[in-house]
């Protein structure tokens, strides 16, 4: 390798090309934004409706209710976080929101 280059370091999961990207638009930022709130309201869905099920199982299944009030727990705190991801997506959604309309205006 001569002294101007740069020796690129590639991990299992992640490599370094987030430089060589172009920056988002206001636009794609604001669609990016939206996916990623729905995806979070998915997931609360999903997290609340398992915490649901499994405090059915709980009275249903005497014999496993610890096991089953433990998962019953553990879906409502993913439900919570799950819950916290999409209300920070939300605001940052409203910032996106905000920048694409400064950004048509200036155009």
């Amino acid at each position: 390798m001569s002294d101007g280059e740069e020796k690129k370091h590639h991990h299992m999961f992640h490599r370094h090309d987030k430089e060589e990207k172009e920056p988002r638009t206001p636009e794609q930022e604001l669609k990016h934004r939206k996916n990623l709130e729905h995806l979070g309201e998915a997931a609360t869905v999903g997290s609340g409706a398992f915490a649901m099920y499994e405090k059915h199982k709980a009275k249903k299944d005497p014999e496993n209710a610890h096991r089953h009030k433990i998962s019953e727990e553990l879906a409502a705190v993913a439900a919570v976080g799950a819950g916290g991801y999409t209300f920070h997506e939300h605001h940052k959604k409203k910032d996106a929101k905000h920048e694409v309309k400064d950004h048509r205006d200036n155009y």
